[in-house]
């Protein structure tokens, strides 16, 4: 039903529209933590990724949060109406659609699109079909491209956890899509070692709980661990250990001798607790000890202010996302790799 190899699928994740580089750094890395990559063979409108299976394309839209689904093109090379026709002949019901703003899909060749499925033997319907398909324009010339919905982003589940819905509140707090988007960066696997030296309200930790990891965190302020346990117990996910004290010099007890990844939010701004030292100043002070302890091969993941300080040798910056905030604020999701 799609591009399938030996053990290979090639397929399509359509990011949502908001904040687009991040939305395909995303997909991309997220590709990767299933076991697939990124492909050239995206457009404008989608991301091209390459997965093992049908299994890792679901595990794929499970992690997602800058997209809406994963699709994968129905027999490429063969006219429209025919592969339609064919896709119709087991009697199942279907919806037909256009995909974003591709502008070649026109209301008529959607119509002739459903037509053509009808006359193989399928059933439209648009409120509860069986598949569901989309089309994107080819460019002037050539066929229309007919892509399958094989899994869809479940993005009212990344809404429940927006700030206003926990338990603990804080003014300044990532979002948990761009959380998610960053903890994808990441490429977090289940079972793996995260640690988080600003813990905050919790919301990279939780996104990584989320996907399976075992996490650990550090903030200096006893109210914002506190509060983190309260959230991260709503969202009924657990942190292997939450620990107060300026990371530092404070450790875990019983924690791994090395992480699988550093994911983090350093504190900036007024409302942020420093101790009265600058932020930049705690920042390089704290980040590189932890950055030593990741296993070679693991990322460190950063969401700082544009302009901040990055990682000294031998770590470089392999992504830089910049994300807008407001006016006066720009965040930059920067992903760190070993140079040794």
């Amino acid at each position: 039903m799609g591009r399938e190899g030996a053990g290979v699928i090639e397929a399509y994740v359509e990011p949502s529209g908001e904040s687009a580089d991040l939305a395909r750094a995303e997909a991309i890395a997220a590709a990767e933590a299933v076991g697939g990559s990124g492909t050239p063979g995206g457009t404008e409108l989608l991301v091209g990724v390459r997965v093992p299976d049908l299994r890792a394309l679901d595990a794929l839209a499970a992690r997602l949060a800058l997209a809406r689904r994963c699709l994968v093109e129905v027999r490429p090379g063969v006219p429209t109406d025919r592969r339609l026709r064919e896709e119709g002949a087991d009697g199942a019901s279907a919806s037909v659609r256009r995909l974003g703003r591709s502008p070649g899909a026109s209301d008529e060749t959607v119509r002739a699109a459903g037509r053509a499925y009808r006359e193989g033997g399928g059933r439209i319907d648009l409120e509860r079909p069986e598949r569901r398909y989309w089309l994107l324009s080819g460019g002037e010339g050539t066929e229309d491209r007919l892509l399958r919905e094989v899994a869809a982003v479940d993005r009212a589940d990344t809404a429940a956890r927006r700030m206003p819905l926990l338990p603990f509140q804080r003014p300044v707090s990532l979002p948990p899509r761009l959380a998610r988007a960053a903890a994808n960066l990441a490429r977090i696997r289940s079972g793996d070692r995260v640690v988080d030296p600003f813990v905050g309200t919790g919301a990279l930790l939780a996104e990584a709980a989320l996907l399976g990891a075992l996490t650990y965190g550090i903030d200096r302020d006893a109210t914002m661990v506190r509060g983190a346990l309260r959230n991260f117990a709503h969202l009924k996910v657990d942190a292997a250990a939450l620990v107060e004290g300026d990371a530092g010099a404070a450790d875990f007890e019983r924690g791994p001798g090395e992480f699988d990844a550093l994911l983090t939010d350093p504190p900036y701004g007024r409302s942020s607790s420093t101790g009265g030292e600058d932020a930049t100043t705690v920042a390089a002070r704290i980040l590189p000890r932890w950055a030593d302890r990741l296993r070679r091969g693991a990322r460190a993941v950063i969401v700082a202010p544009l302009g901040s300080p990055p990682l000294p040798d031998p770590w470089v910056v392999r992504t830089a996302v910049p994300v807008r905030v407001h006016r006066s604020l720009t965040r930059e999701f920067r992903v760190f790799e070993r140079s040794d």
